[in-house]
């Protein structure tokens, strides 16, 4: 299990160059790759989008390159001539229609935007090696990072699954007694209420009998135990499981959610908000996970 943040460094030396990378990772629901790249290596982003996506299922990975020629020729700088003789034609031009003698200086020229060209010289098949070897280890150390906040955060929801499941034993212990508590309540009220009613009388029995019906719950007992077993499962997973246990997130509070209106006990309903409330923290981990 691997968490979505994390940072890698990777440097790689060769006879021509040397890269450095850096590599980090955020929360997001699908897999994003955002790359910022030295001028003139943009013909690399497909080949290190596809080796970072290669990595990762959810998250968006930031990766940044910088790439140091070890060859003192392999860049030259170069002076736009045709800028610098514009520059000067127009100073002439201004001179002769204000009547006025203009003298352009050095500073001047190097004032012209884009005024110096400088040639990086890269060959892709020389730089290739250096940079993707870098990358190659980045991405090491941020998988090594994220796999280490991911067993954390496994631990975390393990704590809190079992809280999840000990609420569970507590509302499937209470529950039985739920019909014959009904039963004294609405004897209580007819009594209350002047009626003087056989607690074996047929109206009473089938009253009782629908709200033993309506306030079944096993289905629901029953549910939560197989959504317990398959997000204990999920957690020692080694493929990505942060979608499967957002999923099941949702339907183990809508089984709560369920048992809550139908219990109608104030204290399997004090149980459930304990429960929600830890099943809440549990969602909250799972955004994190890929």
């Amino acid at each position: 299990m691997q968490s979505m943040t994390g940072f890698g460094r990777g440097e790689e030396t060769t006879a021509a160059f040397h890269a450095e990378v850096e590599a980090s990772s955020v929360n997001r629901k699908q897999a994003e790759v955002s790359l910022s790249l030295p001028r003139g290596l943009a013909e690399l982003e497909p080949t290190l989008r596809k080796e970072a996506l290669a990595n990762f299922s959810r998250g968006r990975v930031n990766l940044a390159v910088k790439l140091t020629s070890l060859d003192p020729n392999a860049s030259t700088l170069q002076i736009d001539a045709s800028k610098a003789r514009a520059l000067k034609v127009a100073f002439d031009q201004l001179g002769n229609d204000l009547g006025q003698s203009f003298t352009l200086t050095t500073q001047d020229f190097l004032r012209m935007p884009d005024q110096f060209l400088i040639d990086s010289g890269y060959d892709i098949e020389k730089v290739l090696p250096a940079v993707l070897s870098a990358l190659k280890k980045a991405l090491a150390e941020l998988i090594a990072m994220r796999t280490s906040e991911g067993a954390a955060l496994r631990t975390d929801m393990e704590t809190r699954l079992a809280t999840l499941q000990k609420l569970t034993s507590e509302i499937t212990t209470i529950a039985p007694s739920v019909p014959a508590r009904q039963r004294e309540l609405l004897l209580q009220r007819l009594s209350d209420a002047g009626l003087a009613i056989d607690s074996n009388d047929d109206r009473v029995l089938k009253e009782i009998a629908l709200f033993c019906d309506r306030c079944d719950i096993s289905e629901e007992l029953t549910r939560l135990a197989a959504h317990f077993d398959k997000f204990t499962e999920l957690l020692t997973a080694t493929e990505p499981v942060g979608r499967p246990l957002d999923f099941l997130c949702q339907e183990l509070n809508r089984e709560f959610n369920t048992i809550g209106s139908k219990a109608n006990n104030s204290e399997i309903a004090h149980h459930i908000v304990a429960a929600k409330t830890e099943l809440e923290k549990i969602r909250e981990q799972v955004q994190n996970i890929e």
